[in-house]
């Protein structure tokens, strides 16, 4: 059978350092990557003996070789979005036909977007699949896994934004008085509700967060030192920057899609192999509705220049 959600109180977490040299491998020229197909793979073995079966695995996908194994396990993971740790014995898996490639080969983002090809950088946030997208006038230049808000209590709103101020490290206002909840490479989209992307623990489900974006930690890292704040009178570009006058809005941002019911899914199943669930990104950003009254204003302002 497929795997199936965990328990709330079996949750298990993105181990983000692991990842961290999967996501950071960039190929030079975006054409040249392979294109990636799926395969199932059943966590099985004749003596129904988990540890056996797990080192059957690795071998599987290192070839032979337990330790490439291991490590190619990680990718494993991430498309599945799952901890392999938790794997039963009947459970299927998804696991790719190419490693050790850019991870921009197993987007399900298109990896050139037209209608962007004006904007010098353009962040998309997909609820439905849990992912974001980076663009550089069209070009994508980095996609990751998320967690956006919980759709009951605290939704992560839909529609174009821009980003506002950063700050590399902020205690969470939010915060119980006895707790930190400490965020690191926090950029602000949405100022009046102070929803943020900002690394923090990530489960291996869906939306969970207290309507802030989740990111692991190279890929908030990257967005922070990558996207553009906006300019204001102040100077500045952390959160006393949003005392002045705008001047100059930061990078546009997206937040597209349907919250997921339960985890999100980026494949559809096929009798015989998996497909990836390719995204489809409004033809033009400017038709995705404001988000925030000052969005509204960036966009007359904008108008009128």
């Amino acid at each position: 059978m497929l795997l199936l959600p965990m328990a709330a109180d079996a949750q298990r977490y993105i181990d983000q350092f692991a990842v961290e040299h999967l996501l950071n491998i960039q190929a030079e020229n975006l054409d040249a990557l392979p294109e990636v197909y799926y395969e199932y793979y059943v966590f099985d073995e004749p003596r129904k003996n988990t540890v056996i079966a797990r080192a059957a695995m690795y071998r599987e996908l290192g070839e032979g070789d337990m330790e490439l194994g291991r490590k190619r396990s990680q990718l494993v993971e991430l498309i599945n979005r799952t901890s392999l740790g938790q794997l039963a014995l009947g459970d299927t898996v998804i696991v790719p036909t190419e490693f050790e490639v850019d991870f921009r080969a197993y987007s399900p983002f298109p990896r050139y977007y037209p209608g962007a090809r004006n904007e010098d950088k353009l962040f998309i946030i997909h609820k439905e699949v849990q992912a974001f997208a980076a663009y550089e006038y069209g070009v994508l230049q980095r996609w990751g896994i998320i967690n956006t808000g919980d759709p009951e209590e605290y939704p992560t709103p839909n529609g174009r934004f821009n980003f506002n101020w950063k700050e590399e490290y902020r205690v969470s206002s939010l915060s119980p008085p006895d707790e930190d909840w400490e965020m690191y490479w926090v950029f602000n989209f949405h100022d009046a509700r102070g929803i943020h992307i900002h690394q923090y623990p990530m489960p291996t489900g869906g939306p969970t967060s207290r309507g802030c974006v989740r990111m692991i930690d190279t890929d908030a890292e990257w967005v922070y030192n990558w996207a553009d704040a906006w300019t204001t009178s102040t100077g500045r570009t952390d959160v006393r920057s949003r005392q002045g006058r705008l001047l100059e809005p930061g990078s546009m941002v997206l937040v597209l899609g349907d919250d997921p019911e339960g985890d999100p899914n980026l494949f559809d199943y096929g009798r015989r192999y998996p497909v990836l669930n390719r995204v489809t990104l409004p033809q033009d950003p400017y038709d995705v509705e404001p988000g925030t009254n000052q969005q509204r204003i960036t966009d007359r302002w904008r108008s009128s220049r």
